[in-house]
């Protein structure tokens, strides 16, 4: 055909089956268990709702270490004095270079003290690449991560969820996930990690999705709990 040929014929119609299934609409058709729980909840903004969770990407995971194992409140005071004690330095550098008695004062354990250190001398030797995490692939993102001291999934899921916005993520292990996956399907015990992993496999390629409206229906759950309007005890913490 000439090329002026060309300009003259119609155009191509896409067929309704050509069009782009959104995220939502892939999860509704995939689980009807997950769909019914969609339709009964505001609809997720992913952009919105990873803000909520976003900081400093160093800051996040000390956060995390320092918060291990001890009350909200006393992590959170105690991260407080860990933010002063670097002040206007780079948080790595002030870390690697505090004496024991320093991080001791700001009320550190050895062992948290120990992983702040290992997290702050990957940072500044280049083993774990925080600015670059971005470009690595979630296994190789999660690999860095995990080989920090006192960085576990559980904790690396979550950074890829909430930090690098990463579409299929499920974090399995977490006690709210598998809280809201026991009553979304009406299962008589706790599942187990394997077990939320196992149901997941259909979310497949939008698992963070669905876990943004798995923690949403455990919020509201939590909220009708504390008006009256629910039973049971709130579910247990991390």
């Amino acid at each position: 055909m000439a090329d002026g040929a060309a300009s003259t014929a119609a155009p191509i119609e896409r067929m309704p089956h050509e069009v782009a299934e959104s995220p939502v609409d892939a999860l509704r058709a995939a689980d009807p268990v997950l769909a019914r729980l969609i339709d009964r909840a505001e609809p997720v903004d992913m952009a919105t709702w990873r803000a909520r969770w976003s900081m400093d990407r160093f800051d996040a995971l000390a956060r995390v270490i320092v918060g291990q194992q001890i009350a909200t409140a006393a992590a959170s005071a105690i991260f407080g004095r860990l933010k002063a004690f670097i002040a206007d330095r780079d948080p790595a550098e002030a870390i690697a270079g505090a004496t024991d008695a320093e991080l001791r004062a700001i009320g550190l354990s050895a062992n948290k003290a120990a992983s702040l250190r290992d997290l702050a001398e990957r940072t500044l030797d280049g083993r774990l690449e925080l600015d670059r995490l971005g470009e690595l692939t979630d296994g190789q993102a999660e690999q860095q991560l995990t080989a920090v001291r006192g960085i576990g999934k559980w904790t690396a899921d979550l950074f890829l969820l909430g930090q690098l916005g990463r579409p299929d993520i499920l974090p399995a292990a977490d006690l709210g996930i598998r809280h809201a996956v026991q009553d979304a399907y009406g299962l008589d015990r706790l599942p187990s990690e394997n077990e939320v992993r196992r149901i997941g496999e259909a979310w497949r390629p939008n698992r963070s999705l669905a876990t943004a409206y798995l923690y949403g229906s455990l919020w509201a759950r939590r909220r009708a709990m504390k008006d009256g309007t629910a039973r049971g005890g709130a579910p247990d913490r991390e």
